[in-house]
């Protein structure tokens, strides 16, 4: 695959997650307003809670969707490589609300545990299966687009975790309704409180790795640096003062420093090892400073 053809597909992609996060907010919405004005004429607090919960979807889906918004404006002079990160910022700080969202539920969790209350199990049912219904339908519409989009990734792990939540509250519902153990309603919000905070940590160590600069997840310089050498063994004295890091998970950046063997064509070589380290490495983006000399040099960063 060439890097133009790549860079293409990333902007396709992206269009794609685009619309499928337009549908998601759509159906969330649509059920939240239901939720708001079934709750008002039927007087269910527990309604315009779930309601109160579906804004918080919609709140991580617009984050989003701001972000895709953000990151196809095309670079310029003072933002060179565009606004792709806005999509990482954004899951970042989707990864930060989830850890809100499991606050909440503890506080209530706790507070359940030391206030008990009897709980209408029909109503938390009834709830529970609209909530579940809107979950599934995101998670399936998202379900693809999240491979290698830490934004959509965020969105999808937060659809994930409430649809595992109105699972387990859907079976505590009928438990209760049979049983009377109220006490299962907090039990089953602790255990969903730990899928998310999972998740959540997931999300925020990949997005924080691309935010601080740190080589992408299973690469590092050594390992390229003794690569090239190897591969272009007859051309390559030396390969230092090398630096990798990620713009977005599909967009790879290094920079390096060689020193060529002499008689060796400047340009011919750096055309091969780019083209070498975009097949191998799927770097898109490569800068190699030759030299001849031992006594150039250059800051140690």
């Amino acid at each position: 695959m060439k890097k133009e053809n790549k860079i293409d597909q990333i902007f396709e992609y992206r269009d794609v997650a685009k619309k499928r996060l337009i549908l998601s907010l759509t159906i969330t919405l649509t059920v939240m307003f239901v939720e708001i004005f079934g709750g008002i004429i039927s007087n269910s607090v527990a309604l315009l809670s779930d309601a109160s919960h579906m804004f918080t979807h919609a709140f991580a889906i617009s984050i989003s969707l701001f972000a895709i918004y953000l990151a196809q404006k095309p670079a310029c002079h003072h933002k060179t490589f565009g606004l792709y990160r806005a999509e990482v910022l954004s899951a970042f700080i989707n990864g930060l609300f989830l850890f809100v969202i499991v606050g909440f539920i503890l506080y209530e969790a706790i507070m359940r545990f030391l206030n008990p209350i009897e709980i209408d199990s029909i109503y938390m049912f009834v709830v529970a299966l609209i909530g579940l219904s809107v979950n599934i339908a995101s998670v399936l519409l998202l379900h693809g687009s999240q491979k290698g989009n830490l934004n959509v990734k965020g969105v999808f792990y937060h659809m994930i975790g409430d649809a595992a939540s109105s699972i387990g509250i859907v079976f505590v519902s009928i438990m209760i309704f049979f049983t009377n153990w109220f006490f299962l309603d907090p039990i089953i919000s602790f255990i969903i409180s730990g899928l998310i905070i999972y998740w959540a940590y997931g999300i925020l160590k990949d997005s924080g790795r691309i935010l601080l600069e740190m080589t992408p997840s299973g690469l590092n310089i050594d390992m390229i640096e003794k690569d090239l050498k190897a591969k272009f063994e007859k051309e390559i004295e030396t390969v230092e003062h090398t630096h990798l890091w990620t713009i977005t998970p599909q967009i790879l950046v290094i920079t390096t420093h060689v020193r060529l063997k002499k008689g060796i064509d400047n340009d011919d070589f750096i055309s091969r090892a780019n083209d070498y380290l975009f097949e191998k490495y799927e770097i898109s983006e490569s800068t190699i400073e030759v030299r001849y000399s031992e006594e150039v040099r250059s800051c140690n960063i």
